[in-house]
């Protein structure tokens, strides 16, 4: 049943001698996995005869039935429940299940809200991270430096920082530059 990437899938009573899409006995339901929620049809009285008889459920099948409440109901049954305390906790079990969807879907909206907030914050966050780390890179290496590797260090620095934060860095470091570049010109006089 169904279409190309659209599956729907038949429940039927099948004897366990044939092929899992082969011949089968009679169809008891379908199942539908596309919408939100799941649409589960089911001949209830069919499905109650099959299990009295003795047919064993998939896990899948098994699953389905559960999330139903055709399990409970057979349970309830066989316990010997009046029809009416079978419908009140029938009616319960409903009422619970309900509850149970709409948090899984509360969750996912979270889920989904908070994936599309992490992702919008990154992008805000990360110069904010560069700017902060950035002078103290630049102040933790200045004082390390020779005279002679200074100029270097400066060139390798602008491309790494922020345009915000390139003339800041310069502008403390051409004083120093200067200072270091007028002691290095007496030696190459004297060379």
């Amino acid at each position: 049943m169904g279409k190309r990437h659209y599956p729907i899938y038949k429940i039927v009573a099948a004897d366990s001698r044939f092929p899992r899409d082969g011949r089968f006995i009679e169809a008891v339901g379908t199942y539908n996995p596309n919408i939100d929620p799941m649409q589960v049809t089911l001949k209830e009285t069919r499905v109650k005869y099959w299990l009295n008889v003795g047919a064993q459920p998939t896990d899948t099948v098994k699953n389905l039935l559960q999330s139903e409440g055709l399990i409970l109901k057979l349970y309830l049954e066989k316990k010997g429940a009046s029809p009416e305390e079978i419908e009140s906790e029938l009616q319960k079990f409903l009422g619970q299940r309900e509850s149970k969807i709409a948090i899984a879907r509360e969750k996912k909206k979270r889920r989904k809200l908070a994936k599309k907030t992490k992702a919008e914050t990154p992008e805000t966050k990360a110069p904010e991270v560069a700017e902060a780390k950035a002078p103290e890179t630049t102040e933790a290496k200045a004082p390390e430096t020779t005279e002679a590797k200074a100029p270097e260090t400066t060139e390798a620095k602008a491309p790494e920082t922020t345009e915000a934060k390139a003339p800041e860095v310069t502008e403390e470091k051409a004083p120093e530059t200067e200072t270091k570049e007028t002691p290095e010109s007496p030696e190459t006089k004297a060379e």
